[in-house]
């Protein structure tokens, strides 16, 4: 009996001695997928909270802890509305992570935890936030159409609007014809586009390109790329991801991406560092650190530093009326070109109508001509999946294996973001939500039932009156 008891004693001495030395090292040196976890919790809480005034645990539930990695559901987070910063923890113990919200320019990831830092590295004055409009987009008109309701009826449907749908707008000739939310959201809402802000940020850079100070055949695009291989990547092959560059894309793990997203302060380091791996212009790689190299070089061109953090307001979202955009930055001062931009699902949509007119709102020509052309032209690398223009022709499949219109292109995001833009239709839908790739969900079913909705020839249409339907060029 005694020795049974000493066997016992002995083990509980171990289990004890296990635990404290496990949770030393979970102090001290915690695992980089914890701190990713963490890191991608803290962001996501603030953005929601101090962007789209969302409660803290509801969004670490629903946004974080419902659609993850079950070692997420172990994380807690507390919310400092007095200094406006967000600290994640797992368990609540470890591996500590922060984002800080910075005004007009949202929320930014700070994983050295130096606030201070991530606060100088902006301009609090610029850009001024506008209030979001409660009219309809554009001009407020009413719907009318018989085939209004057909389609009011589709987004109605769970089944074609998809799991966890957050919001879905429809602009049919210039005039929203069909919207719906989900529980918990409204047009008020600002949402999260994740890759979606890909091509917004390449639709900046085309800003540039009007204004003459950036051209698709510009090289020797960085200081630390100008005596190496890596010199002769051109803004083309970083726009169409065939830059050449190692990048790993990969979200099941602790990978590039959610390296430079989560771990890194300074974002542009990793895929500014990377190895070649490829010739420019011969390997597709789908990259993250892409976009973000792009929100760095367009920020260089505009040439003042202070206009550089206006410019995207300045350029683009106050000239189309996108009021309630914020695209934000990491903690050293670019733009997170490759995820982070929030609006509402009006606001999204009037990128997309804008994308419909081939860069022209309002009889003003924004974007190049071609600029459209190019993001609806495939790239051979990408076996004509990828456009030359940070978009999509065949997200999930072709379009012809959906029956959709051969000219359909395609804005998409993680966890199910999508915008279909349909030139011949003159259509744009968008479909908001936080739907993991997992649950199968395909928005190109949602769409092709809107387009059998439409009013056929001889039926009643209205047009938008104050909108230029300038087609896009092929």
């Amino acid at each position: 009996m005694r020795f049974v008891l000493r066997i016992m004693k002995a083990l509980a001495l171990l289990v004890v001695l296990v635990v404290f030395v496990a949770a030393g090292w979970l102090f001290i040196q915690p695992p980089e997928l914890l701190r990713v976890g963490d890191g991608y919790a803290a962001k996501i809480v603030c953005s929601n909270v101090f962007i789209a005034g969302r409660g803290a645990e509801d969004v670490l539930h629903d946004d974080v802890q419902a659609p993850g990695n079950p070692l997420l559901r172990l994380i807690r987070v507390s919310v400092d509305h007095d200094k406006e910063r967000v600290t994640a923890r797992f368990m609540g113990l470890f591996a500590p992570s922060y984002a800080l919200y910075r005004g007009a320019f949202g929320c930014t990831s700070v994983p050295d935890g130096d606030f201070e830092a991530a606060a100088k590295a902006v301009p609090f004055d610029a850009p001024v936030k506008m209030e979001t409009s409660d009219a309809l987009w554009p001009e407020g008109e009413g719907t009318g159409n018989p085939a209004d309701g057909k389609i009011a009826a589709l987004l109605a449907d769970p089944g074609i609007a998809g799991p966890a749908m957050r919001a879905i707008v429809v602009v049919h000739n210039g005039r929203v014809v069909a919207e719906a939310y989900g529980p918990g959201f409204s047009a008020k809402t600002p949402l999260i586009g994740w890759s979606m802000t890909k091509t917004v940020n390449a639709a900046i850079l085309g800003r540039l390109m009007l204004d003459g100070k950036i051209s698709f055949d510009d090289d020797e695009l960085l200081a630390q790329w100008q005596k190496d291989a890596r010199a002769k990547i051109k803004v083309s092959d970083l726009l169409g991801m065939e830059s050449g560059l190692a990048f790993n894309e990969d979200y099941g793990d602790v990978a590039d991406v959610t390296r430079m997203l989560y771990l890194d302060p300074d974002m542009v380091s990793l895929p500014a560092n990377a190895p070649m791996e490829a010739p420019p212009g011969q390997r597709f790689r789908y990259s993250s650190g892409t976009a973000v190299l792009l929100s760095r070089i367009w920020m260089d061109r505009v040439g003042n530093p202070q206009a550089g953090f206006s410019y995207p307001h300045d350029a683009l979202f106050s000239p189309l009326g996108m009021t309630s955009a914020v695209f934000e930055l990491d903690a050293r001062g670019t733009f997170a070109g490759s995820s982070y931009l929030y609006a509402t699902a009006h606001d999204w949509a009037r990128f997309g109508q804008f994308l419909l007119q081939d860069g022209v709102w309002n009889d003003r020509r924004l974007l190049p001509e071609g600029f459209v052309g190019a993001m609806r032209t495939p790239t051979v690398a990408s076996n004509g999946r990828y456009t030359q223009g940070q978009a999509w022709l065949a997200p999930g499949g072709s379009s012809a294996a959906f029956g959709l219109p051969e000219d359909t292109f395609w804005l998409t995001g993680h966890d199910g973001q999508s915008m279909a833009i349909v030139p011949s239709a003159n259509l744009v839908v968008v479909r908001l939500g936080l739907t993991p790739s997992w649950l199968g969900y395909q928005p190109q079913v949602l769409l092709k039932k809107i387009l059998a909705a439409l009013p056929q020839a001889g039926e009643p249409q209205q047009q938008a009156g104050s909108q230029q339907q300038a087609q896009p060029q092929p």
